[in-house]
């Protein structure tokens, strides 16, 4: 029987943190461990783990700051299991999320990632709908009530439009995971960056409609709106603007014009700028607007000078 490794790289408000294990501990498949990867300095959180006294569950303490990547990478390397996920470490397991991941790689085996479906809820836990949910929605595949396998460059194509995936709620067979694991040098998009690696080495997502996960999605302040400076949409062009070529490589031109134009990180940029403005932070909504009209590098000819076609749902079978 497949032991799914539960990885939860943890830094944050230790209250979340302690809701996130138990939902692990409340799961009816027994197959999983769970092992909490303490990138903080939270004080009782190591005595937490301690009077849990539970061997399912494993603690570990970093010396030193990694990192949000950092401490990934070092998730990916100490899980031993054919299964494992990434858990966020304010999000929260369904009882029935293992039994409904185990069961999707029994009926579709062989892909590399498994996305349940995912309810969406708000710093205080109730179920919320947002703008940005809504959007996913749209840009992802139409709405299934059965399994489905999706691949290739029609997959990449829309996930580029807009990343309707889940990554904490998704599943992944751990040599894949191992395989690519996280860029050191990415911090924002290392989730999509990794999704799309595995689709250009040929491997395939199986999506599953049960609900069986709350994503925790907290409001944003008026004032974070500095943690979305330039430095932030500098890595997204970056990263965009690379994998363009690496997608130009493949064959995959449509997935790579896609890339280039980045329009839904631009319009994302847009509807910052306004917030940046009422906080009078000038320097922030020029680095937004920089981004939504920073100018493309040329592509192909071939496929720059074509249209992009109308969004189209991703290959499944």
């Amino acid at each position: 029987m497949t032991t799914v490794d539960i990885m939860l790289p943890y830094y944050g408000d230790p209250e979340l943190m302690r809701a996130a294990v138990r939902s692990v501990q409340a799961q009816t498949d027994p197959q999983w461990r769970l092992t909490v990867v303490d990138d903080g300095r939270e004080p009782g959180v190591p005595e937490w783990f301690a009077a849990l006294d539970d061997p399912r569950v494993r603690y570990f303490r970093n010396p030193e700051n990694l990192g949000i990547t950092g401490n990934f990478r070092r998730c990916v390397d100490m899980v031993e299991h054919d299964l494992a996920v990434m858990m966020g470490c304010d999000d929260i397991m369904w009882p029935n999320y293992v039994a409904t991941m185990r069961a999707a790689v029994a009926a579709m085996p062989g892909a590399a990632m498994y996305q349940p479906g995912v309810r969406v809820i708000d710093g205080d836990g109730a179920p919320v709908r947002t703008l940005v949910d809504a959007a996913k929605k749209w840009i992802g595949p139409p709405a299934r009530t059965e399994r489905a396998r999706l691949s290739g460059e029609e997959l990449a194509v829309s996930l580029l439009r807009g990343n309707w995936l889940y990554f904490p709620a998704m599943c992944w067979r751990s040599a894949d995971l191992k395989a690519v694991s996280f860029r050191e040098d990415l911090t924002v998009v290392q989730d999509l960056a990794l999704v799309m690696e595995l689709l250009l080495r040929g491997e395939t997502l199986v999506t599953d409609p049960e609900i069986c996960f709350d994503y925790r999605r907290h409001a944003m302040s008026e004032s974070s709106v500095q943690a979305f400076s330039g430095s932030r949409f500098a890595e997204i062009r970056r990263y965009l603007y690379g994998v363009a070529d690496d997608l130009d490589a493949a064959g995959w031109h449509r997935a790579a014009t896609v890339a280039r134009r980045h329009v839904s990180t631009r319009v994302h940029a847009l509807t910052m700028v306004p917030r940046a403005l009422r906080h009078r932070e000038l320097g922030v909504a020029r680095n937004l607007t920089s981004h939504a009209f920073a100018s493309r590098p040329a592509g192909r000819p071939a496929e720059e000078a074509a249209a992009e076609p109308a969004p189209s749902s991703p290959t499944s079978s």
